[in-house]
């Protein structure tokens, strides 16, 4: 039996609610993007760095990234935990999406805020 150790939230109910809120806010992000590039004829570097110059851009940017770190993170917990029965695969598989899930996360920091 697996215990819920590993996950991001406490329980089956906290990653539940997890998962649905990030999902609402990557969609948010996702249609934003998408109506900005909808909306604007000539995406150029001044446009661009014009957009993210804005700090509630970076702020909607980095918990977009936030938001895909949570995700990403119980989502490959519990798609393991049900189908990798193997248990040092499956700590290798999470291993290696948590790794990739914080470098995302980490390079997002940085190039936003230029830390």
């Amino acid at each position: 039996m697996v215990t819920a150790a590993a996950t991001f939230g406490r329980s089956g109910s906290h990653d539940f609610i997890l998962l649905r809120a990030s999902a609402i806010v990557m969609v948010l992000y996702t249609l934003f993007m998408a109506g900005f590039f909808l909306s604007t004829p000539d995406v150029t570097y001044e446009v661009w760095s014009g957009l993210f110059a804005n700090i509630w851009m970076k702020v909607f940017t980095m918990l977009a990234l936030s938001a895909v770190l949570i995700h990403g993170w119980i989502g490959i917990w519990q798609v393991s935990t049900d189908y990798v029965k193997a248990a040092g695969l499956r700590a290798f598989i999470q291993l290696v999406f948590s790794v990739g899930l914080i470098a995302v996360w980490l390079t997002g920091l940085f190039v936003l805020w230029g830390v």
